[in-house]
């Protein structure tokens, strides 16, 4: 999800800065327990946290493994959250660690990232709606009012994007809680299940079918609509310009061209580009020349690109033009194109449109409907990290069942618990 991305939805126009710094412990605020992660029957591999009562949350700074990289500043990966209920810390065979939250559902709800909480409520309360029927059908939830949900649901764009709780200042988060409460119960439903609402950023002027995108069996919600109100969107409409000296560097480091021979022209037909120059002559997918630039263009030259754009080159609804110096790339959009637009819901909401219209519209006349929610919720958030400080928000956290002080919690790769 921007905001925007997406419910498993691959990518967002928007998205809520969840990065903070975490706490820093001070010397002698560090729990005094020792147990291991065998304690309290969480076997030998896990280590769980229960976050203090009456509102409590955990701030974690997850640490990953360092990586060598020949990126220009590189920054190092880490993981700075807030999250309220259980924290599961597994520590797999090779060492590192994943990280999984159990919460209850509508806190999970209120946990998602994917639409600018300062946007119109209508807007907010169709994304929650959406998020919610996302989320129970990803699960294939069909169970009774209040049971734990048994199938855990990642934390990212593959799924729909969780940040938990604001590590600073509340603000304008408020009215993003207040559009979950609103809509609490309130499922889209096909066929008595809820319905895969999927959606995404920005649109090229229309929306597409799933079976045009992800290759499953056509939907009769998610049939291609028409989109005119995605406008305000910074992707809309995009465009970028690349030397041919910088696309030949950024190519041959994907492998995609020669190192070291120059490129004299770009030219795209029927899902590829054609690259000449310096002798040498190479056909390249279209998908794989946007992933090769996407990756190697910050990497090699952060100073320029993406630029103000989400990445390079954001969707592959463009068209391309070839200088003398480079190409053109015009493009639309930023998503996969199936389901609701959300800045297609952000217009729509200023036209004055209720929610309940904004998802119909999308969805095939489908409309909220109550249906049971579970009671608690499996999120898997992090995985690959090498050590995990976890500060509770206050006294009565638990470690494997047993009441931890206030101060830094810390996992490592040998599982146990102690003190920086």
């Amino acid at each position: 999800m921007l905001l925007l991305a997406a419910g498993c939805t691959p990518s967002p126009p928007v998205r809520t800065d969840t990065s903070s710094s975490s706490t820093t412990a001070t010397p002698g605020s560090v729990a005094s327990t020792s147990a291991s992660p065998s304690a309290g029957g969480g076997g030998s591999n896990v280590v769980r946290i229960i976050a203090p009562h009456r509102g409590g949350s955990l701030l974690v700074h997850g640490t990953y493994p360092h990586v060598d990289s020949t990126c220009k500043h590189f920054h190092q990966p880490k993981l700075d959250a807030r999250y309220p209920g259980l924290v599961s810390i597994r520590r797999a065979a090779e060492g590192t660690l994943s990280l999984t939250v159990t919460l209850p559902f509508e806190q999970y709800l209120q946990g998602i990232a994917e639409m600018p909480p300062s946007w119109p409520f209508a807007a907010l309360e169709a994304q929650a709606i959406a998020a919610r029927s996302y989320a129970l059908a990803s699960t294939n939830w069909s169970g009774q009012e209040g049971e734990k949900l048994g199938t855990p649901i990642c934390a990212t764009t593959s799924c729909q994007v969780y940040g938990g709780l604001p590590t600073g200042a509340i603000g304008a988060t408020k009215r993003w809680w207040r559009a979950v409460r609103r809509t609490t119960g309130q499922v889209l439903l096909y066929d008595g299940r809820p319905a895969d609402t999927v959606y995404f950023s920005t649109s090229n002027g229309h929306t597409y079918g799933n079976e045009d995108v992800f290759g499953s069996a056509p939907l009769p919600y998610l049939r291609p609509v028409v989109e005119r109100d995605d406008g305000a969107s910074s992707v809309s409409r995009w465009h970028v310009a690349i030397p041919y000296r910088e696309l030949a560097r950024f190519l041959a480091r994907s492998g995609d061209w020669a190192d070291g021979v120059p490129i004299a022209r770009a030219k795209l037909t029927r899902g590829s580009v054609h690259l000449s120059g310096g002798g040498e002559s190479r056909s390249v997918d279209l998908a794989e020349f946007r992933d090769a630039v996407n990756a190697n263009a910050p990497c090699l030259e952060p100073g320029r690109y993406p630029g103000s754009l989400p990445s390079t080159i954001p969707s592959s609804w463009l068209s391309m033009s070839a200088g003398s110096h480079g190409v053109t790339i015009d493009g639309r959009g930023w998503g996969h194109g199936v389901g609701m637009v959300q800045w297609g819901a952000y217009g729509k909401a200023r036209l004055g449109w209720s929610a309940v219209r904004i998802l119909a519209y999308y969805y095939g006349g489908l409309r909220p409907q109550p249906y049971p929610e579970p009671g608690l919720i499996h999120v898997q958030v992090a995985d690959g990290l090498s050590k995990i400080r976890l500060t509770p928000s206050g006294p009565g956290a638990k470690v494997n069942g047993e009441r931890a002080g206030s101060g830094p919690i810390l996992v490592g790769q040998g599982g146990l618990l102690g003190s920086e």
